[in-house]
């Protein structure tokens, strides 16, 4: 596996740093606090090129790669996890759904627009009581002449609430059918279409989590995403490069947290030296450099695999896996390591922490993470 870090890839790296910096950082507690989603900083990240990264240029987008996509991602979640995380579920699962099974005309009439920021995307896969169990979707679809009626609700949806179109994937077969479900395109404004409950959340608070609501709600047969009855298997294959996703994402955040702690190390002193002296301080910094070293090369690697086109279920499992728990430990650590000043929000540990434990459970926890690697070690053998 060769990564190319040079070039325009290094370009990219330091766009999305500035951008970060002089857009993101200045307003992160803030933001986090009211639990304000920056809408029109979203929109400011789509004339950027970060909303349709890898999005073909004839649709508006950048038209690179997923090195890029997870660099993009990486630098942005350093900043602020939860914006790291609207981009994320933007570009990968919104975005990608369109551009992997969309029409042209699908793609001309939403991808142009979510990739220059002009929309913003929702996924609607998981419900109240279907989270990992996905197929006992009770959200359905009932064909009507030319038309689909949806009915149900949608849960821990980002941007449920301010995305402009959702991809929604709702049942129009038997219970338990992995051929019974199909995705639909639904614009926002489209009669018995709503929003619901926005969530209060202990991280990601920038991050808009609500519930999409469908009560008899009319969806022109031309806004099926592919044929009916291929929803579930079109949502698995999105969820392999979402894992990538939630993987840079992940990387991101325990980078953030680990540069913190370095800084503090060196800055705070206790009995006459810098903490980071002392062994029980730099142990904890090696640590971190090291899961943050094998999570980076895990999801390099998943990347390097969806760019050529090969399967990715078992590498983006497990650098999803991998990542998302480092995550946690850095966080965690890099509390400890600021010790009482990491528990107040005048340090940025603290938040590093809430941040990094919904990486462990979107886009499937990681008990899920172990069930798809277990399965396909198994297919291998």
């Amino acid at each position: 596996m060769q990564i190319d870090t040079t070039g325009q890839h290094e370009m990219i790296r330091q766009s999305a740093q500035d951008f970060a910096e002089k857009h993101i950082r200045p307003y992160v507690m803030e933001w986090d606090e009211a639990q304000t989603f920056p809408i029109e900083m979203m929109r400011a990240m789509g004339e950027h090129g970060f909303l349709g990264v890898l999005v073909p240029p004839e649709y508006n987008g950048a038209g690179l790669g997923y090195q890029e996509y997870i660099t993009v991602i990486e630098e942005i979640s350093k900043v602020c996890g939860s914006i790291g995380l609207s981009v994320a579920a933007h570009n990968s699962l919104c975005s990608g759904h369109i551009m992997k099974f969309g029409s042209h005309e699908q793609k001309q009439r939403y991808l142009s627009k979510l990739a220059t920021g002009e929309f913003l995307g929702a996924w609607g896969l998981t419900e109240p009581n279907t989270g990992s169990d996905a197929m006992r979707m009770k959200c359905v679809a009932e064909k009507d002449g030319d038309h689909y009626i949806l009915n149900g609700t949608k849960s821990w949806i980002t941007h449920g609430k301010s995305g402009d179109v959702a991809v929604v994937i709702a049942r129009t077969g038997d219970l338990l059918d992995s051929r019974g479900m199909t995705a639909f395109v639904v614009e926002r404004g489209t009669p018995g279409f709503t929003a619901g409950k926005k969530e209060n959340k202990l991280g990601m608070r920038a991050s808009e989590t609500a519930e999409m609501i469908f009560d008899n709600c009319r969806v022109s047969t031309d806004q099926l995403l592919g044929a009916e009855g291929e929803g579930f298997i079109q949502a698995m294959k999105i969820l392999d490069g979402g894992r990538i996703s939630i993987a840079a994402l992940s990387l991101g955040i325990a980078k953030g947290a680990y540069e913190c702690s370095v800084a503090y190390a060196k800055e705070r002193k206790q009995f006459g030296k810098p903490i980071a002296s002392f062994q029980a301080i730099s142990f904890k910094l090696a640590d971190m450099a090291t899961q943050i070293h094998a999570s980076e090369l895990l999801t390099r690697k998943a990347g390097y695999l969806k760019d050529k086109g090969s399967d990715v279920i078992k590498e983006s499992a497990m650098a999803k896996l991998f990542a998302s728990e480092t995550a946690v430990m850095c966080g965690n650590e890099a509390v400890q390591i600021h010790g009482g000043y990491g528990y107040t929000k005048e340090y940025p540990a603290e938040k590093y922490l809430r941040d990094s434990k919904l990486c462990t459970i979107g886009e499937g926890t990681s008990e899920i993470q172990k069930i798809v690697i277990s399965r396909q070690l198994m297919r291998e053998v």
